[in-house]
Protein backbone atom coordinates (compact mmCIF):
# COMPACT_ATOMS: atom_id res chain seq x y z
CA UNK A 1 0.00 0.00 0.00
CA UNK A 2 1.16 3.49 -0.99
CA UNK A 3 1.14 6.15 1.50
CA UNK A 4 0.17 9.64 -0.12
CA UNK A 5 2.70 12.08 1.22
CA UNK A 6 -0.35 14.74 1.31
CA UNK A 7 1.32 18.73 1.39
CA UNK A 8 -1.99 20.45 1.74
CA UNK A 9 -3.31 17.99 4.94
CA UNK A 10 0.95 18.57 6.46
CA UNK A 11 0.89 22.29 5.46
CA UNK A 12 -2.57 22.78 7.55
CA UNK A 13 -0.78 21.44 10.52
CA UNK A 14 2.11 24.10 10.28
CA UNK A 15 -0.46 26.56 10.12
CA UNK A 16 -2.44 25.95 12.97
CA UNK A 17 0.78 26.04 14.60
CA UNK A 18 2.14 29.14 13.58
CA UNK A 19 -0.76 30.96 13.96
CA UNK A 20 -0.87 29.82 17.79
CA UNK A 21 2.52 31.15 17.90
CA UNK A 22 1.67 34.28 16.11
CA UNK A 23 -0.81 35.23 18.85
CA UNK A 24 1.72 34.96 21.60
CA UNK A 25 4.48 37.83 19.78
CA UNK A 26 5.00 41.26 20.38
CA UNK A 27 4.40 42.20 16.68
CA UNK A 28 2.65 41.15 14.37
CA UNK A 29 4.81 39.57 11.35
CA UNK A 30 4.39 41.57 7.96
CA UNK A 31 5.28 39.87 4.20
CA UNK A 32 5.98 42.49 1.65
CA UNK A 33 5.23 40.27 -1.83
CA UNK A 34 6.86 41.82 -5.04
CA UNK A 35 4.70 40.84 -8.09
CA UNK A 36 6.89 42.19 -11.34
CA UNK A 37 4.53 42.17 -14.62
CA UNK A 38 1.23 39.89 -15.18
CA UNK A 39 2.23 36.25 -15.72
CA UNK A 40 -0.25 34.58 -14.93
CA UNK A 41 1.37 31.43 -12.67
CA UNK A 42 3.25 34.47 -10.57
CA UNK A 43 -0.16 35.89 -9.79
CA UNK A 44 -1.66 32.85 -8.81
CA UNK A 45 1.29 31.99 -6.70
CA UNK A 46 1.31 35.69 -4.98
CA UNK A 47 -2.46 34.83 -4.23
CA UNK A 48 -1.86 31.86 -2.56
CA UNK A 49 0.87 33.28 -0.49
CA UNK A 50 -0.67 36.28 0.48
CA UNK A 51 -4.16 33.86 1.57
CA UNK A 52 -2.22 31.45 3.53
CA UNK A 53 -0.44 34.59 4.95
CA UNK A 54 -4.17 36.58 6.06
CA UNK A 55 -4.92 32.35 7.28
CA UNK A 56 -1.89 32.41 10.12
CA UNK A 57 -2.26 36.19 11.30
CA UNK A 58 0.88 37.47 9.03
CA UNK A 59 -0.23 40.78 7.19
CA UNK A 60 0.73 40.46 3.88
CA UNK A 61 1.81 43.53 1.58
CA UNK A 62 1.45 43.03 -1.89
CA UNK A 63 2.93 45.15 -4.59
CA UNK A 64 2.01 44.80 -8.20
CA UNK A 65 4.64 46.35 -10.32
CA UNK A 66 4.66 46.98 -13.90
CA UNK A 67 6.19 44.78 -16.03
CA UNK A 68 8.27 47.27 -17.62
CA UNK A 69 9.70 48.49 -13.75
CA UNK A 70 13.40 49.36 -14.69
CA UNK A 71 15.80 47.57 -12.77
CA UNK A 72 16.80 51.05 -10.48
CA UNK A 73 13.08 51.29 -9.65
CA UNK A 74 13.02 47.77 -8.51
CA UNK A 75 16.30 47.58 -6.67
CA UNK A 76 14.97 50.92 -5.14
CA UNK A 77 12.39 49.42 -3.65
CA UNK A 78 13.70 46.64 -2.46
CA UNK A 79 16.27 49.09 -0.19
CA UNK A 80 12.99 50.66 1.05
CA UNK A 81 11.82 47.47 2.39
CA UNK A 82 14.71 46.25 3.59
CA UNK A 83 15.01 49.73 5.88
CA UNK A 84 11.34 49.55 7.28
CA UNK A 85 10.81 48.68 10.55
CA UNK A 86 7.27 47.41 9.64
CA UNK A 87 8.40 44.79 7.14
CA UNK A 88 10.23 41.58 8.52
CA UNK A 89 9.90 39.35 5.09
CA UNK A 90 10.07 40.09 1.89
CA UNK A 91 9.58 37.82 -1.30
CA UNK A 92 10.64 38.98 -4.84
CA UNK A 93 8.39 36.28 -6.87
CA UNK A 94 10.30 34.46 -9.78
CA UNK A 95 10.76 34.34 -12.83
CA UNK A 96 10.93 38.12 -13.56
CA UNK A 97 10.70 39.52 -16.84
CA UNK A 98 13.57 39.21 -19.77
CA UNK A 99 14.90 42.33 -19.11
CA UNK A 100 15.07 42.24 -15.35
CA UNK A 101 16.78 38.20 -15.83
CA UNK A 102 20.18 39.38 -16.23
CA UNK A 103 19.59 41.43 -12.58
CA UNK A 104 17.85 38.32 -10.46
CA UNK A 105 20.87 37.59 -8.60
CA UNK A 106 21.71 40.75 -8.09
CA UNK A 107 18.28 41.50 -6.81
CA UNK A 108 17.77 38.84 -5.04
CA UNK A 109 21.25 39.47 -3.09
CA UNK A 110 19.86 43.35 -2.45
CA UNK A 111 16.86 41.72 0.05
CA UNK A 112 18.42 41.38 3.46
CA UNK A 113 19.53 38.45 4.63
CA UNK A 114 17.35 39.41 7.74
CA UNK A 115 14.44 39.49 5.73
CA UNK A 116 15.05 36.83 3.12
CA UNK A 117 11.52 35.00 3.80
CA UNK A 118 12.74 32.20 0.70
CA UNK A 119 15.80 31.37 2.31
CA UNK A 120 17.67 32.38 -0.84
CA UNK A 121 20.58 35.14 0.08
CA UNK A 122 23.86 33.44 -0.02
CA UNK A 123 24.45 34.40 3.53
CA UNK A 124 21.94 31.35 4.38
CA UNK A 125 23.48 29.23 1.29
CA UNK A 126 26.80 29.63 2.64
CA UNK A 127 25.49 28.52 6.02
CA UNK A 128 23.82 25.60 4.73
CA UNK A 129 27.58 24.24 3.82
CA UNK A 130 29.27 25.29 6.98
CA UNK A 131 30.93 22.05 9.11
CA UNK A 132 28.12 20.45 10.95
CA UNK A 133 29.86 21.38 14.48
CA UNK A 134 29.60 25.03 13.68
CA UNK A 135 26.00 24.82 12.33
CA UNK A 136 24.76 23.05 16.06
CA UNK A 137 26.58 26.40 17.62
CA UNK A 138 23.64 28.72 16.74
CA UNK A 139 24.29 31.75 18.58
CA UNK A 140 21.18 33.93 19.40
CA UNK A 141 21.96 36.79 17.52
CA UNK A 142 21.87 34.72 14.59
CA UNK A 143 19.28 34.32 12.11
CA UNK A 144 19.18 31.28 9.69
CA UNK A 145 16.95 30.47 7.47
CA UNK A 146 16.52 27.16 4.51
CA UNK A 147 14.93 28.02 1.22
CA UNK A 148 11.51 26.84 1.12
CA UNK A 149 11.31 24.06 -1.11
CA UNK A 150 14.18 22.15 -0.01
CA UNK A 151 13.06 22.69 3.53
CA UNK A 152 9.38 21.59 2.87
CA UNK A 153 10.69 18.50 1.12
CA UNK A 154 12.26 17.76 4.74
CA UNK A 155 9.13 18.76 6.41
CA UNK A 156 6.71 16.47 4.90
CA UNK A 157 8.87 13.47 5.24
CA UNK A 158 10.20 14.30 8.75
CA UNK A 159 6.14 14.72 9.55
CA UNK A 160 5.30 11.28 7.97
CA UNK A 161 8.41 9.39 9.96
CA UNK A 162 10.00 8.85 7.03
CA UNK A 163 13.88 8.64 8.55
CA UNK A 164 16.66 10.00 6.37
CA UNK A 165 19.98 9.39 8.97
CA UNK A 166 22.32 6.42 6.85
CA UNK A 167 19.67 6.38 4.21
CA UNK A 168 20.79 5.60 0.67
CA UNK A 169 19.49 8.93 -1.11
CA UNK A 170 19.39 10.72 -4.15
CA UNK A 171 18.77 14.33 -5.97
CA UNK A 172 18.11 14.46 -9.54
CA UNK A 173 18.64 18.22 -10.23
CA UNK A 174 21.65 20.81 -9.06
CA UNK A 175 19.74 24.34 -9.34
CA UNK A 176 20.24 27.17 -6.83
CA UNK A 177 16.76 26.48 -5.65
CA UNK A 178 16.05 23.15 -5.00
CA UNK A 179 18.88 20.59 -5.83
CA UNK A 180 22.01 22.38 -4.59
CA UNK A 181 20.99 23.72 -1.12
CA UNK A 182 18.71 20.22 -0.74
CA UNK A 183 21.63 18.17 -0.89
CA UNK A 184 23.55 20.23 1.47
CA UNK A 185 20.76 19.84 4.04
CA UNK A 186 20.41 16.11 3.24
CA UNK A 187 24.14 15.80 4.30
CA UNK A 188 23.43 17.34 7.28
CA UNK A 189 20.59 15.10 8.11
CA UNK A 190 23.56 12.40 7.75
CA UNK A 191 22.23 10.90 4.47
CA UNK A 192 24.52 9.12 2.01
CA UNK A 193 23.61 11.78 -1.13
CA UNK A 194 24.33 11.53 -4.85
CA UNK A 195 23.64 14.13 -6.81
CA UNK A 196 22.59 13.84 -10.72
CA UNK A 197 21.92 16.40 -12.98
CA UNK A 198 22.14 16.54 -16.71
CA UNK A 199 25.32 14.95 -17.48
CA UNK A 200 24.81 12.55 -14.96
CA UNK A 201 25.58 8.92 -16.96
CA UNK A 202 23.11 5.75 -16.02
CA UNK A 203 20.48 8.19 -14.82
CA UNK A 204 17.75 5.26 -14.34
CA UNK A 205 20.67 2.75 -12.95
CA UNK A 206 21.66 5.26 -10.21
CA UNK A 207 17.81 6.02 -9.08
CA UNK A 208 17.29 1.97 -8.77
CA UNK A 209 19.68 1.71 -6.19
CA UNK A 210 18.24 5.15 -3.89
CA UNK A 211 15.82 4.62 -1.16
CA UNK A 212 15.00 8.10 -1.34
CA UNK A 213 14.50 10.03 -4.35
CA UNK A 214 14.17 14.00 -4.73
CA UNK A 215 13.14 15.10 -8.02
CA UNK A 216 13.84 18.49 -8.91
CA UNK A 217 14.30 18.93 -12.80
CA UNK A 218 10.95 20.74 -14.82
CA UNK A 219 10.96 17.86 -16.79
CA UNK A 220 7.74 16.61 -16.94
CA UNK A 221 7.87 13.17 -15.88
CA UNK A 222 11.75 12.43 -16.48
CA UNK A 223 11.56 9.36 -13.49
CA UNK A 224 9.73 6.28 -14.89
CA UNK A 225 8.07 4.11 -12.75
CA UNK A 226 10.21 1.14 -13.67
CA UNK A 227 13.70 3.84 -12.59
CA UNK A 228 12.66 2.88 -9.03
CA UNK A 229 13.42 0.52 -6.37
CA UNK A 230 10.58 -1.18 -4.45
CA UNK A 231 9.60 0.22 -1.63
CA UNK A 232 11.62 4.07 -2.14
CA UNK A 233 10.37 6.63 -1.17
CA UNK A 234 9.69 9.57 -4.06
CA UNK A 235 9.85 13.41 -3.30
CA UNK A 236 8.49 15.50 -6.51
CA UNK A 237 9.46 18.76 -6.58
CA UNK A 238 7.96 19.35 -10.47
CA UNK A 239 5.19 21.44 -11.32
CA UNK A 240 5.03 21.18 -15.13
CA UNK A 241 2.00 22.33 -17.46
CA UNK A 242 1.48 19.56 -20.16
CA UNK A 243 -1.18 19.87 -23.11
CA UNK A 244 -4.30 18.03 -22.51
CA UNK A 245 -7.31 17.92 -24.77
CA UNK A 246 -9.11 15.73 -22.20
CA UNK A 247 -9.09 19.04 -19.97
CA UNK A 248 -11.46 21.84 -19.92
CA UNK A 249 -8.12 23.85 -19.92
CA UNK A 250 -6.59 22.23 -22.13
CA UNK A 251 -3.68 21.06 -19.88
CA UNK A 252 -2.89 19.30 -17.21
CA UNK A 253 -0.61 19.33 -13.89
CA UNK A 254 2.26 16.72 -13.54
CA UNK A 255 5.51 16.15 -11.96
CA UNK A 256 8.86 15.11 -12.40
CA UNK A 257 8.18 11.76 -11.80
CA UNK A 258 5.16 9.48 -13.79
CA UNK A 259 3.56 9.23 -10.49
CA UNK A 260 0.72 6.35 -11.98
CA UNK A 261 3.71 4.22 -12.44
CA UNK A 262 6.00 5.20 -9.18
CA UNK A 263 2.57 4.56 -6.97
CA UNK A 264 2.32 0.57 -8.23
CA UNK A 265 6.48 0.33 -6.54
CA UNK A 266 6.91 3.09 -3.74
CA UNK A 267 6.06 2.98 -0.39
CA UNK A 268 5.14 6.49 -0.01
CA UNK A 269 5.09 9.35 -2.54
CA UNK A 270 3.89 13.39 -2.78
CA UNK A 271 1.50 14.11 -5.39
CA UNK A 272 1.50 17.17 -7.85
CA UNK A 273 -0.47 18.80 -7.48
CA UNK A 274 -0.76 18.47 -3.49
CA UNK A 275 2.49 18.24 -2.47
CA UNK A 276 5.72 20.21 -2.41
CA UNK A 277 3.92 23.10 -3.75
CA UNK A 278 1.88 23.79 -0.30
CA UNK A 279 4.89 22.71 1.85
CA UNK A 280 6.72 25.63 -0.11
CA UNK A 281 4.24 28.38 1.08
CA UNK A 282 4.25 26.57 4.97
CA UNK A 283 7.69 27.21 4.68
CA UNK A 284 7.70 30.93 3.46
CA UNK A 285 5.12 31.30 6.36
CA UNK A 286 7.64 29.93 8.98
CA UNK A 287 10.39 32.03 8.24
CA UNK A 288 8.34 35.29 7.87
CA UNK A 289 7.54 34.35 11.18
CA UNK A 290 11.27 33.49 12.42
CA UNK A 291 12.43 36.84 10.93
CA UNK A 292 9.66 38.87 13.04
CA UNK A 293 10.75 37.02 15.97
CA UNK A 294 14.64 38.00 15.12
CA UNK A 295 13.46 41.31 14.44
CA UNK A 296 11.67 41.46 17.78
CA UNK A 297 14.34 40.63 19.77
CA UNK A 298 16.82 43.36 18.50
CA UNK A 299 14.50 46.13 19.17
Amino acid sequence: MTTLLDGKACSKEIETELKELISTLSVTPTLALLLVGSNPDSKTYVRLKKNACTRVGITPQVHELSESIAFEELLALIHLLNGSINVHGILLQLPLPEHLKLHEEELLETISPLKDADGLHSHHFARLAEPMKKQNEVAPKDLRLQPCTPAGCLEILGRNGVKLEGKDVIVIGRGQLVGRPLSLMLLAANATVTSCHSKTKNLADKVRRAEVVFVGTGQPELVKGDWLAEGAVVVDCGINYVDDATSKKGYKIVGDVDFAAASKRVSAITPVPGGIGPMTIAMLLKNTVECAKFAASKS
